[in-house]
């Protein structure tokens, strides 16, 4: 392992958000998948790197003090390596506080909402027939989007106007309403046009690109 991060994941929004900011941090790291679909996350091996058994996880030999730190939850990964590199988190206190508000959005809200939506209007069509969670998802989604699109018509990005961990944070979740979740019809999407602009923007960034393809899903 050496003083090199591990990485443990897999290209869910989650997941990728993590190798997005190694990406674009220019951070040596390795991947290793942990295929959900296979429980791999309910190993007693990888219980022991994130008790919870979610991804993503990551280890950095050389953490604080030089001491090895083990971390679960993706914003806090997204904050530590901020703070581990100076990049893509202000220094100064309100231009900070402002990125952790819609980290913590994206955590509370975005991520929460956005998945429920997924599960019922694609993988739970079987399982659920009735309407109510669907449209009750959609409705909240459509909320949240409209906040993300109102707080882009006047900053370049979505904290301010320079990139940070915030629209690391966001962006796969928004990829995954078109990507994974088919519902681009559905909710709409092309309407939030400042949403469309910043999200063809951020499209265009090859190292963002890698780094939604790390850990992919196996065939």
């Amino acid at each position: 392992m050496k003083n090199t991060l591990q990485l443990y994941s897999l290209a869910t929004p989650n997941g990728q958000k993590v190798s997005i900011c190694l990406e674009e941090m220019g951070l040596d790291y390795e991947a290793h998948t942990i295929n959900i679909l296979k429980n791999e996350q309910f190993t007693d091996e990888y219980k022991q790197i994130n008790p919870n058994s979610k991804i993503p996880a990551l280890i950095d030999p050389a953490g604080p003090e030089g001491k090895k730190i083990t971390l679960m939850e993706s914003g806090a990964i997204l904050q530590y390596l901020a703070e581990k590199t100076g990049m893509f988190l202000p220094k100064e206190t309100q231009a900070r506080f402002e990125v952790m508000q819609w980290l913590f959005f994206q955590m509370a809200g975005v991520g929460p909402m956005f998945g429920q939506f997924g599960h019922f209007y694609k993988y739970a069509k079987d399982q659920c027939n009735h309407p109510y969670p669907v449209e009750r998802y959609s409705k909240e989604v459509k909320r949240l989007l409209s906040v993300i699109d109102k707080q882009l018509s006047s900053h370049s990005y979505i904290a301010n106007d320079n990139i940070s961990i915030a629209d690391f944070s966001i962006y796969p979740w928004l990829k995954a309403l078109d990507q994974f979740y088919e519902a681009q019809e559905h909710l709409n999407l092309n309407e939030y046009k400042y949403i469309s602009s910043w999200f063809n923007e951020l499209s265009e960034r090859p190292k963002l690109k890698k780094g939604l393809n790390v850990c992919p899903f196996p065939e």
